[in-house]
């Protein structure tokens, strides 16, 4: 599905990918960790077509999408939810859901059912202004946002960022539901264990901008070493 090829990005003359290579197969939610710093939403920009690359290969289904701009990026099958959310704070659930249409024809621009299916509250709450939402409930809104131009590849930055732990379960589950129905590919980036524990199948870990271990989430659950060595806890 995503194939990364030695890339290298910088800002500012300062170096942030250091060669980064990364695969990830289609219907599996891969997760990326590491300590602030490492390079990792730099990276989920980059795949979205916000940063530029220096030099490397980002292929979506074998075609490259590295010089291609944002907006075909997305018409091509990728969403990002960016850390933080950005979500309209005055505006409806449902004017908040329509801007993920827009890049559609405009006889497409509909909603689609199953999205309030996987996110009842967003129906039962979708005239109510999305600014008074809690944490959990705008992250929701975020997902669902990205998730209404039926993407094939889904990036999450740092989605359990501010949220109450039991509203960080009850997305893992809604995301693993919306993989078994679907076969949505996700990338999140997260720093919170156990989540990714919750919802991810396979581990990548960024030191200094670049891929030093992949592993399984069941290397991470017999070793704990591993979280240890990687992300100092």
């Amino acid at each position: 599905m995503l194939t990364i090829d030695s890339l290298h990005v910088s800002y500012g003359g300062s170096l942030i990918l250091q060669g980064v290579d990364l695969s990830v197969r289609q219907g599996e939610i891969r997760a990326i960790m590491g300590r602030n710093g490492m390079g990792k939403t730099t990276l989920l920009k980059t795949i979205m077509g916000l940063v530029t690359p220096q030099s490397g290969k980002i292929l979506l289904e074998g075609l490259p999408i590295q010089s291609v701009p944002t907006h075909e990026i997305a018409a091509k099958g990728i969403s990002y939810v960016p850390q933080g959310r950005e979500i309209f704070g005055e505006f409806t659930v449902f004017e908040n859901l329509r801007l993920g249409t827009l890049g559609k024809p405009r006889s497409e621009r509909k909603i689609p059912q199953d999205v309030f299916e996987y996110f009842p509250v967003l129906y039962e709450r979708r005239n109510q202004r999305a600014g008074s939402f809690s944490g959990g409930e705008q992250q929701m809104l975020a997902i669902a946002r990205a998730l209404v131009s039926r993407p094939k590849l889904l990036l999450l930055d740092e989605p359990s960022e501010g949220i109450q732990p039991s509203i960080v379960k009850e997305i893992c589950v809604i995301l693993r539901k919306i993989i078994a129905e679907t076969g949505l590919t996700i990338l999140i980036v997260e720093q919170n264990v156990d989540m990714i524990m919750e919802v991810a199948a396979e581990c990548a870990f960024m030191e200094k901008g670049a891929i030093v271990e992949n592993c399984s989430v069941s290397d991470l659950r017999a070793d704990e070493s591993i979280i240890a060595c990687h992300m100092g806890v």
